[in-house]
């Protein structure tokens, strides 16, 4: 049964009476559903002409079903029941949260990572297929993923033909490419859908389905989500959501999002994405938090500050002040969130399908790549950490010095943002800091693993208000993976996806301090040590 539920008090509750009425008033709900594209402005028309095939997911995905249950028989007929996934962004955070919830085994390989990269392929090559999903087909991690296990698969006397099955837009450099070199299969998703957009799409579905979900009932909660959301009523709860997240005055414009009993396993990573990127341009937006109920944000009642709780449909949510509650399952909960998202940019006055500030990291870091200048000489070192920042470092001489001259950069509506680029499966203490840092500072502060969140909240970080400071971890590898046929290694890549980001963050205007980790194990016990130390 696909039922949603909302509740929402303060706040929330005050922006869906000013909004909801008149939203269904406008006929906003039907008109999603009806791909209006001039529901946000003249500016946005033409984006917005071309990305609203997500309405129509359930429908237009069906035919997919019956190729991917044939290829994931197949597959086992051969013995082959490992799964990986080589995607970024919204080609891999869907597939992380379906087959998670299910409770069924998916390696997601979202990661330029040398360390994580050659974990993913050492175990089980000879059970193991690849999907590589892109939407552009031009991502430079998926490509180097690809690249990777070919050679894996090679070496392993597997014609890598056989084991590697991409998931594309029509079209696409990828998708002619991978047809020409005859792979086992090739999935075209609807191009008129966005990647974050993209959950009930093949990218979403096809390495599910391969990995052992039944991707036919989540189309099914889907369907009966539709009827339910395309209604022009005050009681659409995805018109409520939208209001919540996009309608309070003054905007609430860090939405904590909270698992509290959803049964749906990391969706908050999943909505993290589906907002930052869709709202954070033009200087405003939602700034999407993931965050736990007994975190800093749930309990402090900061003035900019909204709580969402994700919620079984059974019983009454407890609510706090200024606290939305959502309920339904997973499929319906991903059509409410992304039409809910769609309604706030509405409200918000933004086009919630493009993302202009994306480009700019991955500019940079190709040109680091080019031209490979040597690496800037740390402020100071102490310990396993080199320390690097700007004028605003003043005289810090130790890295607790550093992390605070930072800090003290935060404003009253700031945030921090805290981005490791290391492996997140071999590391995962690294994201304790995150509330440790929400109780030292008062603000909200977010986690990412690079370079996954630079297709997710990336954008919000250069598009959205001008309020974060960032504290980048990044660290040495000690074994390097090549990229066959590329002049550049893991290694490498991953370093000029930190360097150009730190670079587009800096001219603007955000302060960065970068700690460098020259030994990973010992640096992430100082840096820890040291963070736990500022929460006492």
């Amino acid at each position: 049964m696909s039922a949603l539920t909302f509740d929402a008090t303060g706040a929330a509750r005050e922006a869906v009476e000013a909004h909801v009425a008149q939203l269904a008033a406008d006929g906003v709900a039907s008109r999603i559903f009806a791909k209006d594209h001039t529901l946000w402005g003249k500016a946005a028309e033409d984006e917005s002409s071309k990305r609203l095939g997500w309405v129509d997911a359930a429908s237009v995905s069906q035919p997919l079903v019956a190729d991917i249950v044939a290829l994931r028989d197949a597959f086992r007929a051969e013995g082959v029941d490992r799964i990986v996934l080589c995607g970024m962004g919204g080609s891999s955070l869907a597939p992380e949260v379906i087959t998670a919830t299910a409770g069924v085994p998916l390696v997601v390989l979202d990661s330029t990572d040398p360390e994580q990269v050659a974990a993913a392929l050492s175990e089980r090559i000879e059970a193991t297929a690849v999907v590589v999903s892109s939407k552009s087909g031009s991502t430079v991690e998926t490509d180097s993923q690809r690249r990777a296990f070919e050679a894996a698969f090679a070496a392993a006397g597997i014609d890598p033909k056989q084991r590697v099955v991409v998931v594309t837009d029509p079209g696409s450099p990828l998708d002619a490419a991978s047809r020409e070199a005859g792979y086992r299969a090739v999935f075209n998703a609807d191009p008129t859908v966005g990647g974050r957009y993209s959950a009930l799409t093949a990218f979403g579905l096809v390495p599910s389905g391969l990995a052992g979900v039944d991707v036919q009932a989540l189309l099914d909660e889907a369907e009966e989500a539709a009827e339910l959301l395309r209604e022009d009523s005050a009681d659409n709860i995805g018109l409520q959501l939208g209001a919540a997240l996009g309608g309070t005055t003054p905007l609430r414009d860090k939405a904590v999002i909270v698992e509290a009993g959803s049964g749906i396993a990391g969706f908050a990573d999943w909505a993290e994405q589906l907002i930052a990127e869709s709202t954070g341009k033009i200087g405003r937006g939602v700034l999407p938090v993931v965050a736990s109920v007994d975190s800093p944000e749930v309990s402090e009642g900061a003035a900019d500050v909204l709580v969402v709780r994700l919620v079984s449909t059974d019983g009454e949510p407890t609510l706090g002040e200024n606290e939305a509650a959502v309920g339904g399952t997973l499929a319906s909960q991903m059509l409410a969130w992304e039409f809910a998202t769609a309604v706030a940019g509405r409200l918000l006055g933004i086009n919630p399908f493009d993302q202009p500030d994306v480009e700019a990291a991955k500019v940079a870091a190709r040109g680091l790549l080019d031209a490979r200048p040597e690496p800037t000489p740390a402020n100071f070192v102490e310990g396993s950490i080199e320390v690097r920042g700007g004028e605003w470092l003043g005289g810090a001489a130790t890295v607790e010095e550093a992390v605070k001259a930072l800090l003290s950069q935060l404003g009253p509506t700031g945030y921090l943002s805290v981005q490791a680029y290391l492996d997140r499966l071999a590391y995962p203490q690294l994201e304790g800091v995150r509330d440790v840092f929400a109780k030292a500072t008062g603000r909200p502060t977010t986690f990412g693993w690079g370079p996954r969140f630079l297709h997710s909240t990336g954008q919000y970080h250069k598009g959205g208000p001008a309020v974060g400071v960032f504290l980048q971890v990044t660290a040495a590898a000690s074994n390097d993976v090549e990229i066959p046929e590329r002049p550049f290694t893991f290694a490498q890549l991953i370093e000029a996806q930190a360097a150009g980001d730190a670079q587009v963050l800096a001219e603007h205007g955000r302060p960065v301090l970068r700690l460098h980790l020259a030994d990973r194990a010992a640096g992430v016990r100082q840096l820890t040590e040291l963070v736990s130390a500022l929460g006492r």
